[in-house]
């Protein structure tokens, strides 16, 4: 996709009228990138767009845990976002639940795959499946693809370091 140093972008599609697909490739060995999706140490370095900070309230990373982040942004104001894990397979395969608390209700199961292309270099690929094409409509009007590059931007940056 791009060379280590350059703005590296997420591709994302829409295979299915529910459905976002993301992919992205780390200069990062598969066991960092996982575990800095994994570690509630680590995911307030990253999770979130810039100028907001994350803070973790509870992240249980293992099949049936639970999970609650909470992002301040830059205004003063906050987001709580949610989940389960469904399923947990170091370092290849997270299932979870996902749900901001500012909708309470609209929830998408997501699934996160890592893959290793050797080299240190890993690709994670994320399929978000909405309970109805409106949901998954308003997440991507939400301003979803631009912080997620910022969040991921922010992920690169960890992992160089």
């Amino acid at each position: 996709m791009s060379e280590q140093g350059t703005a590296a972008k997420a591709t994302i599609t829409t295979p299915a009228d529910r459905e976002i697909h993301i992919e992205r490739e780390f200069d990062a060995p598969r066991d960092r990138v996982f575990a800095a999706h994994t570690d509630p140490e680590l995911i307030p370095q990253w999770w979130g767009p810039h100028g907001t900070t994350t803070v973790v309230d509870e992240m249980d990373a293992t099949t049936g845990g639970r999970w609650r982040f909470v992002v301040h942004n830059a205004d003063g104001s906050e987001d709580g976002f949610r989940g389960v894990f469904r399923e947990v397979v170091a370092p290849e395969r997270i299932v979870q639940t996902f749900e901001w608390e500012g909708m309470p209700g609209y929830v998408s199961v997501d699934t996160a795959t890592f893959e290793d292309l050797g080299d240190g270099r890993t690709r994670v690929v994320s399929t978000s499946v909405f309970h109805a094409p409106e949901e998954r409509d308003g997440m991507l009007e939400s301003g979803m693809e631009k912080g997620l590059n910022e969040t991921y931007a922010r992920l690169d940056e960890l992992l160089a370091g």
